[in-house]
């Protein structure tokens, strides 16, 4: 086990398929190089789901690109490490290695399903470029691999690979992006809003397909949402982003029944109710910070945040253990009770 794994608070027998230690992800712009995702760290171990959420522009699916050494232009990596079993630092892959992580060992499902599928192709054309690009040399298998598993996720096989995408709905898009991103046999499965402009039936048949696939697939599996109720279905553990850090995560049930950092207390309030008191829900006030306005020094949540002290704008708080298995990055005390 490596120092990096080493220094994120969990027990040392524990294992770990993917480590990230001290990412920073940044844009340039006009006014120089601006950080999108700044010293997040994050470990995936296996056989757990682990929901990524925050609101929108939190850093959530630039930390998910990264995580394939994916992050689109004018961004990039610029510092830390992600480590993945079998395949060492990704940040440091190219060329074949690089595009053979990425489905062999990596799958990913982007947010929006249309996006991963060519409007011009169908399905299983798109199946043989997919084998072709990875060198797969029994075509033949590959197509039997991806039939059984659209299959498993409730679909008709010989109807779905002679569909374009267009005769797909956006359930079956979603699913069919599951499929791809798992048909090389991945380890990881990494989901960016896997829910997003779904209806709510949609929403659940895709959320009972990932945690089936998840488990029968021994799979580690990263979901990244701006919704909690998500997480709140499927998740084992749960990390919180917010302006480019992750201030606070832990165990899924823990963080969101006792969440430790303000930002978490202030997203669980948000949440919108459908029992008890539904004027309960409290807006958060203020809006997030973007990559000209996320705060140099201190903590990135202060202008937000209703326990703020003057060390805040001062000292960048450390993502600490403060409990067993939990890790928050807050200058004020943890309470661990919603209030």
């Amino acid at each position: 086990m490596t120092e990096t794994i080493q220094q994120t608070d969990r027990p040392v027998d524990q294992p770990v398929e993917v480590s990230v230690s001290d990412l920073t992800v940044v844009y340039r712009t006009d006014l120089g190089e601006l950080p999108a995702v700044s010293r997040a760290s994050i470990d995936l171990v296996p056989g757990q789901i682990t929901g990524l959420v925050g609101e929108s522009g939190s850093g959530k699916s630039t930390l998910a690109l990264a995580m394939l050494n994916a992050v689109p232009s004018p961004g990039r990596i610029s510092s830390g490490s992600i480590t993945v079993t079998g395949l060492g630092d990704v940040t440091k892959l190219a060329g074949r290695k690089l595009r053979h992580a990425r489905g062999g060992t990596l799958g990913y499902v982007f947010q929006a399903s249309q996006n991963s599928l060519n409007p011009l192709k169908t399905i299983g054309k798109q199946l043989l470029d997919l084998g072709r690009a990875h060198d797969v040399r029994d075509l033949r298998a590959l197509v039997r691999r991806a039939a059984q598993l659209i299959s498993e996720v409730g679909l008709d096989p010989d109807r779905v690979l002679d569909s374009y995408q267009h005769e797909l709905s956006g359930g079956m898009r979603q699913r069919i992006g599951i499929v791809l991103a798992l048909v090389l046999n991945a380890r990881v499965l990494i989901l960016d809003e896997p829910t997003t402009a779904l209806d709510v039936l949609s929403q659940a048949a895709v959320l009972d397909i990932v945690r089936r696939v998840h488990r029968d697939s021994g799979l580690t599996t990263l979901i990244v949402t701006h919704d909690l109720g998500v997480v709140s279905e499927i998740a084992d553990r749960l990390v919180v982003m917010y302006g480019g850090p992750n201030p606070e995560e832990g165990p899924a049930t823990a963080v969101l029944h006792e969440p430790s950092h303000p930002y978490t207390r202030a997203l669980i309030g948000a949440m919108a109710r459908i029992v008890g008191d539904i004027s309960a829900a409290r807006v958060l006030p203020g809006r997030p910070p973007d990559l000209t306005t996320v705060p140099r020094q201190g903590c990135v949540f202060r202008d937000r945040c209703p326990l703020a002290m003057p060390v805040c704008a001062e000292e960048e708080p450390e993502l600490v253990q403060w409990t067993p298995g939990r890790r928050r990055a807050c200058h004020v005390e943890p309470t661990g009770v919603l209030s």
